[in-house]
């Protein structure tokens, strides 16, 4: 480049820097942009969630089922269909089932009984139950009658509440057969003993708790009792019941009942004896699947006389449910009463004195199944009586029982209990019952209570139309008041009945069973042998009506 280029350039560049620095400093300062920027924000990292198949599993799963022991045992009794009210479901409609039973024999002429059935089967039910049965054996005036009829209903109302009712009438004549010796002469009437009953119940219950968790069940039973005897005694017995439960939460409750129980027995020339017991049950309940507790004392007034009862009970199962352990110590009463004690021993002389029986009974036992058919209990207790009424025969011929009360007494107690059940098919069970008495203080011995029993029931329906039934019972003797002061046993018994069902037509039946097939002329009660070997047979006939 020459010098006059380089001379022109340097002169450019020092004119074009005069005329910045000559630049108007008042104005204010700026910014021009040349360029457009637009920000923008980076794209954020995304999580991929990837499914990764499970890993096969080869093993069996093992499911485990809590299905708790069902102690619910449905057995058919050959010759005792009875008509039951039952709900029906919305498929088809309820219809009312009666039916009639007849039979003959060669101690028993006849035998009869019905049942007859009625209302909607949804909010009424009604039954109507009549027995007649007249026997007669080979010894002089061996001989009785029964009749019972009976009437009961339920209705239950819109409001989940059901009120249940009942009113029956029996008449039962003995003939006191059993004077020694056998050669003594009486008359018909002389040895004639009827017993007349009317009762009647009636109770109410809600079906389901109140709003508060409440449960009541008030019942109430009247019944009228007397004998043909000259003079003649009569008894008139009331019960009310009012139970009441409280529920707290699924585990917790709490139980509180009034019972009186009152008793006007009247035989002349002895004045009217009132016989009353009143008594207060409050209880605390704890209810779990494997654990159930009833903790409470009673407070109660026999004839004004005050007791305090225990009430603890426990019932400890275990997580399967097939097995539980029983603990108690309870007390509570055996109503003293004409009645009653008719229906222990129906060749009873009229009782000049009637006296409550109170128990106290500590036990422990178990209960379980062993499989799903056979179930199994067992218990041990001790048990302490007051006031226990025992049957002694007569001083002048034996006829009648009177009663002596033993103030004090104690027995140890032993039940098992053996049970296999299949359905309704098949099912048999077996029962043994052991009492020994001990520490008696005003009489010698226990009179008239068996120290052993054993009894086995047999149930079998073979093929559909066929039933087959037998019956076993065994006892040891119990003890006995001769007429020369002195104690005896009696003999020991073992009574074997059987007996067949089958159907013939959809409405009839045929019936047959042999009673007392080893013909063992035992005593239940000193000088009263019963029937020998005996036959019964007939038809039920069962009809339904819409």
């Amino acid at each position: 480049m020459n010098n006059k280029a380089c001379f022109l350039l340097v002169s450019c560049l020092l004119a074009i820097g005069y005329c910045s620095n000559a630049q108007d400093t008042t104005k204010r300062k700026s910014i021009d942009i040349t360029s457009s920027f637009k920000p923008v924000l980076r794209e954020a990292v995304k999580i991929n969630f990837n499914a990764v198949p499970p890993v096969a599993d080869s093993a069996r799963p093992r499911l485990t089922y809590n299905i708790p022991a069902q102690y619910l045992f449905l057995t058919y009794q050959p010759g005792e269909l009875k008509p039951v009210a039952f709900r029906a479901d919305t498929g088809s409609s309820w219809q009312n089932y009666n039916y009639i039973k007849i039979g003959v024999g060669n101690v028993h002429l006849p035998y009869i009984k019905t049942g007859f059935s009625f209302g909607d089967g949804k909010n009424t039910f009604f039954n109507i139950f009549a027995d007649q049965l007249t026997s007669k054996g080979n010894l002089a005036y061996q001989k009785n009658s029964f009749t019972d009829v009976k009437l009961e209903g339920t209705v239950k109302t819109e409001k989940d509440l059901e009120w249940k009712g009942s009113l029956g009438f029996k008449n039962d004549q003995y003939f006191l057969y059993g004077y020694q010796p056998d050669t003594l002469k009486f008359s018909k009437d002389q040895l004639s003993q009827a017993f007349q009953t009317f009762e009647g119940k009636i109770s109410l219950r809600n079906l389901d708790p109140t709003e508060f968790g409440l449960t009541y069940n008030p019942n109430m039973r009247v019944s009228v009792f007397d004998d043909n005897h000259n003079p003649k005694a009569s008894e008139t017995n009331a019960v009310l019941n009012l139970p009441l439960e409280k529920t707290f939460g699924r585990s917790f409750a709490f139980n509180l009942a009034f019972t009186a129980d009152l008793t006007n027995y009247a035989l002349s020339p002895i004045p009217t004896q009132q016989n009353n017991l009143y008594y207060v049950s409050p209880a605390f309940l704890l209810k779990t699947p494997n654990l159930y507790l009833q903790a409470s004392v009673i407070p109660s007034w026999d004839n004004k006389a005050f007791t305090l009862l225990p009430n603890f009970m426990a019932d400890i199962k275990t997580s399967d449910q097939r097995f539980g352990i029983q603990l108690g110590w309870i007390g509570y009463y055996d109503k003293g009463s004409y009645q009653r004690f008719e229906s222990i021993n129906p060749w009873l002389a009229q009782p000049n004195l009637l006296l409550n029986t109170r128990i106290e009974e500590r036990y422990a036992g178990f209960k379980g199944a062993a499989s799903d058919h056979i179930t199994y209990s067992a218990k041990v207790g001790f048990v302490d009586y007051k006031n226990m009424p025992l049957f002694v025969n007569d001083s002048i011929d034996g006829k009648t029982f009177r009663i002596r009360y033993e103030t004090s007494m104690q027995s140890l107690q032993l039940h098992g209990e053996v049970v296999y059940t299949q359905g309704e098919v098949f099912s048999i069970k077996a029962a043994l019952n052991f009492n020994n008495y001990s520490n008696l203080k005003s009489q010698e011995k226990a009179w008239g209570l068996l120290p052993l029993e054993f009894n086995t029931t047999l149930r079998w329906q073979v093929v559909k139309d066929f039933w087959v039934k037998a019956d076993l019972w065994a006892w040891d003797g119990a003890q006995y008041l001769g007429r020369t002061g002195g104690a005896y046993k009696g003999n020991s018994a073992l009574d074997l009945n059987g007996g067949v069902e089958y159907r013939i037509t959809r409405q009839l039946n045929l019936w047959f069973q042999m009673n007392n097939i080893l013909n063992n002329k035992y005593e239940r009660w000193h000088q009263y042998p019963v029937y020998g070997f005996n036959l019964l047979g007939g038809i039920v006939f069962s009809f339904g009506q819409k």
